[in-house]
């Protein structure tokens, strides 16, 4: 037993000297032992600069190593969550096609985003380009649309190339340049460079109807006062 452990006592230092780390070396023996009893073994070692380099930049490597496969496992851990949400509701989608709850969902995203006050037209207005698709959609397939009712203003930075972004909007919104007013720039922007250079600015959609725009309105009313 005396003999065992002096066997991996001296084979422990002698890996310790190549520069291992201690846990290389507890996987090496093939032994649990703790960290204090290898410190002890350790403690009469001088090891060289060189030895010391060695052992700094295998712990270094381990951490990154460690770091990258529990990176790798959240993002497979998250992928399962993610998906398992997309199970549980990916039936909502055909309710869409109900004109009523189409028009509940339209009302919400108008509250949240669409003129507050009455003016005689709907605005809306967001630099997302899947909400302003979502927005076009639900209000085509829930109203009979005089396209040529549409007018769209991009609202954008001074250091923005503003017909580059018109044609960007026109691809999304569908709605002929024609129809788009000039392109306003933020003055606040004049003289600094935009840092997020994926931004296409903010799309205003403004839709000449009164009576969709307080129909929307009303429903969203008659929820939220309902609650």
């Amino acid at each position: 037993m005396k003999s065992n452990f002096y066997h991996f006592k001296n084979k422990a230092i002698k890996l310790r000297k190549s520069g291992k780390t201690y846990g290389e070396i507890k996987r090496i023996l093939n032994i649990s032992i703790s960290k204090s009893t290898l410190s002890y073994w350790f403690k009469n070692i001088n090891l060289t600069l060189k030895q010391k380099q060695i052992i700094q930049k295998r712990i270094k490597n381990n951490i990154e190593r460690a770091q990258k496969l529990s990176l790798i496992k959240n993002k497979i851990k998250r992928n399962l969550y993610l998906n398992s949400i997309d199970d549980r509701i990916f039936h909502l989608k055909k309710f869409i096609e109900n004109k009523d709850i189409s028009k509940i969902a339209l009302a919400m995203l108008y509250l949240a985003e669409g003129r507050k006050k009455n003016t005689g037209s709907l605005m809306f207005g967001n630099s997302n380009q899947d909400i302003i698709n979502l927005f076009f959609y639900l209000l085509r397939y829930c109203y009979n649309i005089d396209e040529k009712k549409f007018r769209c203003t991009v609202q954008c930075r001074a250091d923005q190339d503003m017909q580059r972004l018109e044609k960007y909007w026109s691809k999304i919104t569908k709605v002929s340049l024609k129809q788009f007013y000039k392109s306003r720039i933020d003055p606040r922007t004049i003289g600094k460079p935009s840092k997020k250079l994926d931004y296409k600015g903010v799309c205003r959609v403004d839709y000449f109807s009164s009576d969709i725009d307080i129909e929307l309105k009303k429903i969203a009313k008659i929820i939220y006062e309902g609650l």
